[in-house]
């Protein structure tokens, strides 16, 4: 970029700035300016009062203690509150920062709320505001009203104490210091919006300071998801490897070496008893069409080769024509997802219609799929009794598989039904 354009993108052209004095986003950060000043003596008083009490308090059965916490819990809302301004006000999106990790309660989690820096963030910051919006407030209401009163001053000049404007021995009378004034304070008028803005700017960089997330707590709240995903995810696999042996060892195993026996009793008699032979082999053929149907119900959400060749729609189209109930399936995949993320809808699809099978005594189900953008949408609905647990072992390990891809899974099944599985998988190359 050359420099005329740094320039130009730094410093706005004259007709550029004319326009700002009537633009809204000038009015509204002037708004945000006042607003400051108003908010910042409320909880400046909250939080000088609440730290003053609270430690005061201390030594009294932990009365000081518990002022303490509800001190920094307002100051953490008024955090909040204080981001959803910046939002309305400015356009300015300041991110939250990262929330206590999951699984402490009681003083556990108020001594690690305590103890980290996010708190004494906000209470800088509640202790800043009052000072930093009276100085913000004050410069603009300045630059403001004396551009106002210049450019006006002709119309009132002669009616003043004096019979003109007056600064000590220095007075403002006649026809050209009146012109001086207006010139000032067009100039001003026209400086006013950007020194607004500018005060916006500053104030928005220092709420990111204190009330913001910072690159690094991102980047560490970011680690944390990843380990929490990448550990759901081998907990998902490890499951899934047990489900598969047990399963072997306790059907489809038994139900073969079941089958070979039989046949072994079969050839025995084949000489001596024909008939009785026969009948051992009728048998041993149900027993293969057992084994073979425990075979298929174990394999499931296993990739299977259709998914590969033709896709999910196709895939899909094959597990509801073996679902023991009626499938109705409807696709909308105008490009395919990548191999690893068909696998896993698959995977969801197909374990969701073996529970409405067990378990939802429903008479029909239908499964949806669409891409949008990049974003996969599953939905399975069913019209059975409800009542699905989202915390019990299928659900919790489909939301496992799920998650290991920054995907989310959602279920809605009020007592009586129906129940709504919907999941959304990122699909982006």
């Amino acid at each position: 970029m050359t420099e005329g354009a740094v320039r130009a993108a730094r410093y706005p052209r004259p007709t550029e700035a004319l326009g700002w004095i009537v633009a809204p986003t000038t009015w509204l950060a002037l708004t945000h300016l006042t607003a400051g000043f108003v908010i910042g003596v409320v909880v400046f008083t909250l939080a000088v009062t609440g730290l003053a009490v609270g430690v005061g308090l201390l030594p009294v059965l932990g009365i000081g203690a518990l002022i303490l916490i509800a001190t920094f819990w307002l100051l953490g809302q008024f955090a909040r509150a204080e981001r959803a301004r910046f939002a309305l006000l400015l356009g300015e999106n300041i991110p939250a920062p990262p929330p206590v990790p999951a699984g402490l309660t009681g003083w556990r989690l108020a001594w690690r709320a305590m103890t980290r820096a996010t708190p004494w963030k906000n209470l800088s910051y509640a202790l800043v505001r009052l000072p930093l919006s009276a100085i913000e407030a004050a410069l603009a209401f300045v630059v403001w009203g004396a551009a106002i009163a210049l450019t006006l001053l002709p119309a009132y000049n002669a009616a003043l104490p004096g019979g003109a404007a007056h600064f000590g021995g220095f007075r403002l009378g006649g026809i050209w210091w009146e012109l001086l004034a207006v010139v000032t304070g067009l100039w001003l008028l026209v400086a006013a919006p950007i020194v607004t803005r500018a005060l916006a700017l500053a104030d928005t960089a220092v709420a990111r300071l204190l009330i913001g997330s910072s690159d690094r707590a991102e980047l560490t709240a970011r680690i944390g998801e990843l380990e929490t995903s990448r550990a759901r995810v081998l907990d998902a696999a490890e499951a899934e490897r047990i489900r598969i042996e047990r399963d072997l060892h306790d059907g489809a195993q038994q139900r073969l070496v079941s089958l070979a026996m039989e046949l072994g009793r079969a050839r025995a008699k084949f000489a001596s008893d024909p008939q009785a032979a026969e009948a051992i082999v009728g048998q041993a053929h149900d027993q293969a069409k057992q084994a073979l149907a425990e075979i298929r119900n174990l394999v499931r959400g296993v990739h299977p080769p259709v998914l590969t060749d033709r896709g999910l729609d196709a895939a899909l189209s094959g597990l509801a024509a073996l679902s023991p109930i009626p499938v109705t399936v409807q696709a909308d995949l105008p490009v395919r997802p990548p191999a690893s993320i068909e696998a896993i809808a698959y995977f969801v699809v197909a374990e969701a219609l073996t529970n409405v099978a067990k378990h939802a005594k429903a008479s029909h189900a239908e499964v949806t799929v669409r891409r949008s953008g990049d974003t996969l949408t599953l939905v399975i609905r069913d019209d059975g009794i409800g009542g699905a647990d989202p915390s019990g072992q299928g659900l919790s390990g489909l939301a496992a598989r799920v998650a290991g891809v920054d995907g989310n899974l959602r279920v809605r099944s009020p007592a009586g039904g129906p129940t709504l599985l919907e999941v959304e998988l990122p699909c982006g190359s």
